[in-house]
């Protein structure tokens, strides 16, 4: 009895001595997702954190200090090698704190923050890790070349929704959005790739989350002409179906449904994971919205143009393009819709957002909304601007074929002129040489 006792004071003592683990934070696991000019990796943890991160060089690497905190399970294998990522490495620190090291292929530029619980995900600890940016040389190459061009293509800016931590709604078999609309964007991307005078520019290019006012930033550093931003939406009652286009508001939603879609889209920022707290962000949002009001009717003329070619292919929900404060549509500067495709909330339309025949045909809808949108709206300097020539006193149609280099017949043609009578004022088309 006395061993067992001096035992039992022994063991107490160890016990006393030992990391209390009821109190530590779990680290459940993590997650990696690499995009061109960044890797995002994401710990979930049981509570919030106190931690502390640094750099360390030859080799690159990133050391990550959580106070009081333990695994849950190892953190090893392939899953832990993508974009800058080459491997993760833990340990313990200072008896009770967990440490993770980060091995990388280059140097970067880090940053973390905690994100709060938010619908079906918990405690947060993210690390984005931002590759340098390009050389002065790089860019200087850019904007030159962008100089010698007389006349340009028109920049499509397709932005596939969701993405990485964010998946977007589920179907009624579990589709994901975020898969579905990258499949549509990229057949659009793919369209207007073969589209005389125009480029398309994909705002993200794989399964990974870019935040709502970065993915707006994207487009206008691209010089984007045109803005699409491409969803499949969901709802309780299964039996919702149709397409929707909607353009942005200023002056509250043109309907209910349009404030909750934009409230639940607007909500990405939290699901995805996006630092709140960069007042520079900030502001640049609050100048937006003070100078978005010349565009939004320009977007709304786009929204009819989709929508009425989006009405040949099936059943829209709403027959008239909605308005709402959706983030992603707030570039001042450039025409900005986003499209619901369907509901991936009801069976019908989930295997047509599945069929790769369907995607085709609404990236050929949409594809085509945007050809009528700028044949009524010409964009001056790009190539699928028309050339005018106003006639002045003593000019002849052979002149102004020889101006132009191009052939009398082909002037003549465009023009539909069966002679060559001219009027001092007229105005002439001028086709492509």
């Amino acid at each position: 009895m006395k061993t067992s006792g001096k035992f039992l004071v022994q063991l107490i003592a160890v016990l006393l001595a030992s990391p209390a683990w009821g109190d530590t934070t779990a680290v459940h696991s993590a997650r990696l997702w690499a995009a061109p000019d960044s890797t995002r990796v994401v710990f979930d943890i049981s509570a919030p954190v106190q931690y502390s991160l640094f750099t360390l060089k030859n080799p690159s690497r990133i050391v990550i200090d959580i106070n009081e905190a333990r695994l849950d399970k190892p953190l090893s294998g392939s899953g832990f090698s993508k974009g800058v990522v080459k491997g993760i490495r833990t340990g313990r620190h200072k008896q009770t704190g967990l440490r993770i090291v980060l091995d990388l292929a280059k140097d970067v530029k880090p940053k973390s923050f905690l994100l709060k619980p938010h619908r079906n995900y918990g405690h947060r600890l993210v690390l984005d890790l931002q590759n340098k940016v390009a050389t002065r040389k790089t860019v200087i190459k850019t904007v030159n070349a962008i100089k010698k061009s007389k006349r340009r293509e028109l920049i499509i800016a397709i932005d596939a929704g969701h993405g990485g931590e964010d998946p977007g709604a589920s179907g009624y078999r579990g589709t994901k959005e975020k898969y579905v609309v990258m499949a549509i964007a990229r057949k659009l991307q793919a369209l207007i790739t073969r589209e005389r005078g125009m480029r398309p520019v994909m705002i993200r290019s794989g399964d990974y989350y870019i935040g709502l006012r970065k993915r707006v930033e994207i487009a206008r550093k691209n010089r984007a002409d045109m803005f699409i931003s491409i969803h499949a939406d969901a709802f309780q009652d299964k039996r919702a179906r149709g397409a929707s286009v909607y353009a942005l508001s200023q002056n509250g939603a043109t309907s209910e449904a349009a404030r909750w879609l934009a409230e639940s889209e607007n909500s990405s920022d939290f699901i995805g994971g996006v630092s709140l707290d960069d007042k520079d962000d900030l502001l640049a949002s609050v100048l937006l919205d003070l100078s978005m009001s010349g565009k939004v009717e320009a977007s709304l003329e786009l929204g009819d143009d989709v929508l009425a070619e989006l009405k040949t292919i099936g059943r829209v929900h709403k027959r008239r393009v909605g308005q709402a404060s959706f983030a992603v549509l707030k570039a001042p500067d450039i025409p900005s819709i986003l499209v619901e495709t369907a509901f991936i909330s009801n069976p019908n339309e989930e295997k047509n957002l599945l069929s790769s025949r369907h995607q085709v045909r609404m990236a050929r809808s949409i594809l085509k909304g945007v050809r009528v949108y700028f044949k009524h709206n010409e964009v001056p300097g790009t190539l699928l601007a028309q050339r005018r020539h106003v006639i002045t006193s003593g000019e002849t149609l052979s002149a102004i074929a020889d101006q132009y280099k191009i052939s009398l017949k082909a002037l003549k043609s465009r023009n539909a002129l069966k002679n060559d009578r001219l009027n001092i004022g007229d105005v002439i088309t001028i086709p492509e040489g």
